[in-house]
């Protein structure tokens, strides 16, 4: 099985509203920042995608497998896109998140996001059972600050 199918298999079983295949190969395509991490038998944990920009980092997809959320995997990740900014230049890091998904929210806080920013209607929901749509919270930070606080200097 390939890193794209695993990749969607989380993808699939984590969110009501994941992102497609073509998504997911249209990054990659366009040169995005994409790490995955695994177990040491190679089983996939988790995996991000960034997007690389002047001097910024913007975070557009993260996911833990399922069953392992609430391990640290989501700590784990978050580092690596850290680094990876580090190695792209990037002074900021960006990212949005639904405001329903606290889980992911009070990690991004705990982590150092903080929150600068509201999209309306930015993401797909189910509302009362009916197609919808749901805010973001964009949440930055300077990468220099989330290296200190992770003690990656």
């Amino acid at each position: 099985m390939s890193d794209l199918d695993s990749v969607m298999d989380i993808e699939a079983r984590a969110y009501e509203f994941a992102w497609s295949r073509g998504n997911f190969a249209d990054s990659l395509a366009a040169g995005y920042v994409a790490q995955v991490l695994c177990d040491e038998q190679g089983a996939m944990q988790g995996y991000f995608v960034a997007l690389a920009g002047v001097e910024e980092m913007h975070l557009l997809n993260i996911t833990v497998e399922p069953r392992l959320q609430g391990q640290g995997l989501g700590l784990q990740l978050l580092d690596g896109v850290v680094l990876s900014a580090t190695l792209h230049g990037a002074a900021l890091l960006w990212l949005e998140v639904r405001p329903s998904n606290r889980r992911a929210l009070g990690l991004y806080e705990a982590y150092g996001l903080h929150a600068v920013a509201r999209r309306r209607a930015y993401y797909p929901a189910m509302v009362d059972g009916k197609p919808g749509r749901e805010d973001a919270i964009v949440m930055s930070c300077p990468v220099e600050i989330l290296r200190r606080r992770r003690g990656m200097d």
